[in-house]
């Protein structure tokens, strides 16, 4: 018999990268490419801002308007509300040994998904000019809206990669691989930044104005790379895809029963955003940018904190509620509500006292709308973090229709006071951010109601103490960070990158001391793995070398 093909280093690296990781490495995994995503969502954010913001607002925000509708179908039809159906009853069939059904589903959710979405990305190349016109940008010029409509139907494509890509993401989860899947984000923006550097200035022949057209180009060619890189993530499952959808496929027709409610509540977050960018484009040239700058920046720490650490947490989650053992859930959910708190708070006070600093990296010299807006913003950065927890509590136990009827009651509530403070009030970009905060505050305290009625025992007496301690290490650090960005005095104009970081690094990594400290004083136990950590960094435990031997 010949021997085995030796394999090749890329090979090698390629199933150690796909090995099943715990929550713990999963989380760190998840948190370090969000970071790295988002270090470089700020280079792309910079370089747009600088090349078109104060030159072409009208084009920077027919580029931003232009986003909303396909972002909108694909987080109607897939994104979270794929994930969260899908894993769950993806694992129970790997639990019961049932790989055939677990692959039929898998195979019917990519071809039903694609299905779907290409028929949405198609009416979105139709409808783009009413789209642009009646629903996400009435408020645009006609050069605007005639530039809006031109990238929309680039990318609409999107939602059709990104079906396909969300679904084998998904099916890494629910085996615990999490590499391939954490790289995809970075590659997506890699595209973005390539269009904005090289395609800009390669398609005067198309006849489309200002260049950023090359920006839309580089979207969907990093929407095409990420689905190559994510397909990585399957080598070694021995997934047997076929192009069939299997109708009779009882794990198939679950999902489908979960998808609606899910979908509904992904939709109805994204109505406030169609909302929202609609109110912005009847504002001055360039607030449609801003308030989405200022959204993205705010997004950034939730996604670090908030979905990083709920989608490791999940696929456990879930095997614990199949293993019968809600005590263990209520204990794992408890665990991981009071990690994201101890994270989520201090980022969200050192950026609200540092938004100038944090403005200036994507914006040169800063702004003081994206600046003001951010700052209201930087209220939802806890709030939305613990959401991303609460909601998939919900979603661990198949129930999709508490979450979704919750959302429908709060963005209602959302609207209505966006409306209120943007033509009652005149309050501008800053009466669409305090809607927001009011929407998340009424959101997660309605979820924490409903999830208390359910498992009255999460919520104990130990909990709220460590919530409580948490609040007091945030306020104490929050005297130190004020005391050092007046100190620091960041000043606005024509600021380098190289400048303003370092200054933000010190800040951050002087807040972040102080607040470590006080949490230790306090006996957070959150605090003790972490400084456990950096002890054994900066005082390794010397090396005990055995005494001679006496013979």
């Amino acid at each position: 018999m010949e021997n085995a093909k030796p394999k090749s280093r890329v090979q090698k690296a390629i199933n150690r990268a796909n090995e099943r990781l715990n929550i713990k490495w999963a989380a760190a995994i998840l948190a370090t490419s969000t970071l790295l995503s988002a270090l470089l969502g700020l280079y792309r954010d910079r370089l747009l801002n600088s090349m078109y913001f104060d030159t072409y607002k009208v084009g920077i925000d027919a580029y931003t308007v232009a986003f909303t509708i396909p972002d909108f179908m694909f987080f109607v039809l897939v994104s979270g509300a794929l994930s969260v159906s899908f894993i769950p009853v993806f694992n129970q069939r790997l639990a019961k040994g049932n790989k055939e059904s677990a692959w039929q589903l898998s195979s019917s959710m990519i071809n039903f998904l694609a299905l779907a979405t290409l028929g949405a990305s198609i009416l979105i190349m139709v409808f783009a000019p009413l789209l642009v016109q009646y629903v996400v940008g009435p408020g645009l010029n006609e050069q605007g809206q005639a530039l809006a409509t031109s990238m929309m139907r680039v990318i609409a494509v999107n939602p059709f990669i990104f079906s396909i890509t969300t679904v084998i993401a998904s099916i890494q989860q629910a085996v615990g691989r999490f590499v391939f899947f954490a790289l995809s984000p970075m590659i997506y923006n890699i595209g973005i930044i390539f269009g904005a550097v090289v395609l800009t200035n390669k398609i005067e022949w198309l006849g489309w104005q200002g260049g950023i057209m090359g920006v839309a180009l580089g979207v969907v060619i990093g929407a095409v790379l990420q689905l190559i890189v994510s397909s990585l993530g399957l080598i070694g499952l021995k997934f047997d895809y076929r192009f069939k959808i299997f109708k009779k496929n009882l794990g198939f027709r679950k999902v489908l029963r979960l998808l609606p409610a899910r979908s509904m509540d992904q939709g109805l977050d994204y109505v406030s955003s169609i909302v929202d960018t609609n109110l912005a484009s009847r504002m001055a040239e360039g607030t449609v940018r801003a308030y989405q700058q200022a959204s993205t920046l705010s997004a950034m720490p939730v996604n670090l904190v908030g979905v990083a650490i709920s989608t490791a947490a999940f696929p456990e989650m879930t095997e614990r509620l199949s293993q019968g053992r809600p005590d263990l859930f209520c204990k794992e959910l408890r665990k991981v509500i009071q990690v994201i708190v101890w994270l989520a708070l201090p980022i969200a006070v050192i950026m609200f006292l540092s938004r100038g600093y944090i403005v200036s990296i994507i914006k040169v010299g800063g702004d003081s709308l994206i600046a003001g807006i951010f700052g209201i913003l930087a209220i939802t950065i806890l709030l939305r973090s613990v959401f991303h927890i609460a909601s998939r509590s919900f979603y661990a136990q198949q129930d999709t229709k508490t979450p979704m009827l919750i959302s429908v009651c709060s963005i209602v509530v959302a609207i209505a006071f966006a409306l209120w403070f943007t033509f009652g009030l005149r309050m501008g970009a800053y009466g669409l951010a305090w809607a927001q905060v009011i929407w998340a505050a009424l959101e997660i305290a309605t979820l924490f109601v409903m999830m208390n009625l359910r498992m009255p025992k999460l919520f104990n007496r130990q909990f709220g103490v460590t919530i409580l301690k948490m609040i007091v290490a945030a306020a104490i650090m929050s005297i130190e960070t004020y005391i050092m960005v007046s100190i620091v005095g960041l000043r606005f104009d024509d600021q380098n990158i190289l400048m303003v970081v370092p200054q933000l690094l010190l800040i951050g990594g002087i807040s972040a001391v102080v607040y470590l400290i006080v949490s230790y004083l306090l006996k957070l136990e959150e605090a003790m793995p972490v400084i456990s950590k950096i002890s054994k960094f900066f005082l390794p435990k010397p090396k005990v070398t055995p005494p001679p031997s006496q013979e």
